[in-house]
């Protein structure tokens, strides 16, 4: 009875079980023979997972339905955030602006070169030009070497005690080693100070110049305190004095500064001209500008000395203050030509 018993349960497992297997296996039935005892081994484990499976599917449609409808806000808020944050510049690629409060272009006082303030290459061509027109440039004795330089007068007497000494280059020396840098700079220095273009090849070509050196305080270098340029010229006006002006027709203005000076225009072989004559600011009113002057008439012409009275002498277009120079040295004979 109890064999019985245990075998009608068994067999009431199996069914129970089978049935359920049956149940499921139904599907596979048709598409594969699979015996039975080994399928319902084997999908035993598989079906409790795929039920499983099928309950996690269920889920995604209600999480998808969930993001879509109610977004997270705190990933909302940090986006509102961030789209009104303001963008800030990077500093690699700043660049520094200057405002500007009316005109930027200043005139120095001391030198009368006009220049942009805040423009580091104006500033810079400005600071050397004013060291140079107002203290004039550096010389040193390696610029008399080469057999190219003449002295021409030693213990030249100024106003107020000062010494110097007077050299004569030849002007067309310019970009030739040492001395020609140094003359090339200082010829351009004086054309910038006195708003002159530069003087023509051709003509530096016939030309001295004469240098007036003092010795610096600063350093063992002399300094230019002034320089005259001399050059070789055919014909010359003569300049028309004050009692006889109006009984002239056909005058020429060569200078609009005060007043003007008229000359008649028929040319008069003139052998000498001054197209260029400077004096540093510092050194003014010492008599160094008369020096030059007559260290050119004499030296200029070998063997022979040029005398301005007689007409010998011509000046380019001076300006207010070389007319003043002109006169005093050479007085009412001197003569005038254009470049």
């Amino acid at each position: 009875m109890s064999s019985l018993s245990r075998s009608s349960s068994s067999k009431s497992n199996v069914k129970t079980y089978g049935s359920r297997t049956s149940r499921l296996r139904q599907p596979l039935a048709s598409s594969t023979s699979v015996p039975s005892s080994d399928t319902a081994v084997e999908l035993s484990s598989p079906l409790k997972h795929s039920g499983a499976l099928k309950r996690k599917r269920s889920t995604v449609p209600s999480l998808l339905e969930s993001l879509v409808s109610s977004p997270p806000k705190k990933k909302r808020t940090a986006a509102k955030q961030k789209e009104n944050r303001p963008v800030q510049p990077s500093t690699s690629s700043m660049t520094q602006l200057h405002l500007a409060f009316g005109s930027a272009l200043k005139t120095c006082k001391l030198c009368g070169l006009s220049y942009t303030r805040g423009a580091p290459q104006d500033e810079q061509l400005h600071k050397s030009h004013c060291q140079r027109v107002t203290k004039g440039m550096e010389w040193g004795k390696d610029e008399e070497k080469g057999g190219e330089v003449t002295v021409v007068r030693e213990g030249v007497k100024l106003k107020g005690g000062l010494k110097g000494r007077i050299l004569q280059v030849k002007a067309d020396i310019k970009g030739k080693g040492r001395l020609g840098t140094k003359v090339a700079t200082l010829l351009s220095t004086i054309d910038l100070a006195l708003s002159s273009p530069a003087i023509p090849t051709e003509s530096l070509g016939r030309s001295k110049l004469y240098i007036f050196l003092v010795p610096s305080t600063s350093s063992t270098k002399e300094k230019i305190a002034g320089c005259v340029v001399a050059s070789r010229i055919e014909t010359a006006m003569r300049i028309v004095k004050k009692s006889e002006n109006t009984g002239l027709n056909n005058l020429v203005c060569v200078d609009g500064e005060e007043g003007g000076i008229f000359c008649d225009p028929r040319p008069l072989k003139t052998p000498m001209g001054i197209p260029r004559m400077f004096v540093a600011s510092e050194f003014r009113h010492k008599g160094i500008a008369s020096s030059l002057l007559t260290a050119a008439a004499k030296n200029f012409i070998h063997g022979y000395e040029l005398d301005p009275e007689k007409g010998e002498v011509a000046f380019s277009q001076p300006t207010g203050d070389g007319r003043g120079v002109m006169f005093a040295w050479g007085g009412e004979n001197v003569r005038v030509f254009e470049e």
